[in-house]
């Protein structure tokens, strides 16, 4: 659910769910003020220890999805070196496999930046990922010709191994890309923040203070907790993954092949 709503949409839903808890906690100790020397305590005691088990919920996820955006965004950068490494190898191979196997690798990175745009599980993302494995089949055939016309050359083959490290590396980015949270985790989070700055709300509302301190709190958990869910949504939140590497070696790509092509 989380990861099919827009940033402006995820916001709204953190926000109002956050600060509605926090509006009932303030109207639940305005009743309760009347006996607040009664409820003072055990309010305090249950919100005490629901705060610091919610702000340890909050880091060690917000400390999970860092990693995975880390994790995602190394996966780009290997993606443009296992790429780029083939498409260096594939102009030291003979024609006439040389020239369409330049072709098909400029297209196939054409195809991983578009990759970096789109969201994960869907349908164009699912058809991406079949243009690339065509196009994976079509080079590891022209591969295979290479390879079988000069069985002794050196070449072919180290072609070949950078090729399957590229089709390999394609597996690795599309399940980082679908390593995502799951949606009961996300709500359990969501919830018990919601549940924490109410039991808050109610505290203070009881002790009878002001207003500004419990919407300060809902504001700054709200946002972290939007951060955290934002940073699983590597195409569609706000904190993306750049194509950077990628569009690099598209830029290398257009250019000259540097290597000449061994003689017929």
């Amino acid at each position: 659910m989380f990861f099919s709503l827009s940033s402006w949409e995820l916001g709204f839903l953190i926000f109002a769910v956050v600060l509605g808890a926090s509006a009932l906690g303030v109207l639940a100790g305005r009743f309760l003020r009347a006996n607040s020397e009664r409820h003072r305590e055990p309010i305090g005691v249950l919100q005490g220890a629901l705060l610091g088990v919610v702000g340890l919920i909050l880091a060690f996820g917000l400390s999970l999805a860092v990693g995975r955006y880390q994790d995602r965004r190394a996966d780009v950068v290997t993606d443009a070196n296992t790429i780029g490494t083939a498409y260096l190898r594939a102009q030291t191979i003979a024609e006439p496999q040389r020239t369409p196997s330049l072709a098909l690798l400029r297209s196939y990175n054409d195809l991983a930046i578009r990759v970096t745009y789109e969201i994960p599980g869907s349908a164009a993302i699912r058809a991406t990922a079949a243009q690339q494995g065509q196009l994976q089949r079509r080079l590891w055939r022209l591969a295979g010709q290479s390879l079988n016309a000069h069985p002794r050359d050196s070449a072919p083959r180290l072609y070949v191994d950078s090729l399957n490290d590229m089709i390999d590396q394609q597996t690795v980015r599309l399940s980082g890309l679908n390593n995502r949270v799951p949606d009961p985790v996300l709500w359990l989070e969501l919830l018990g923040a919601a549940a924490a700055l109410g039991l808050l709300a109610l505290y203070l509302s009881v002790l009878g203070r002001g207003l500004i301190p419990i919407v300060a709190a809902a504001v700054i958990v709200s946002f972290l907790v939007f951060v955290t869910f934002d940073l699983d949504r590597p195409t569609r939140g706000l904190i993306e993954i750049p194509a950077t590497p990628l569009l690099a070696e598209k830029a290398t790509m257009s250019l000259p092949p540097a290597a000449p092509g061994p003689p017929r």
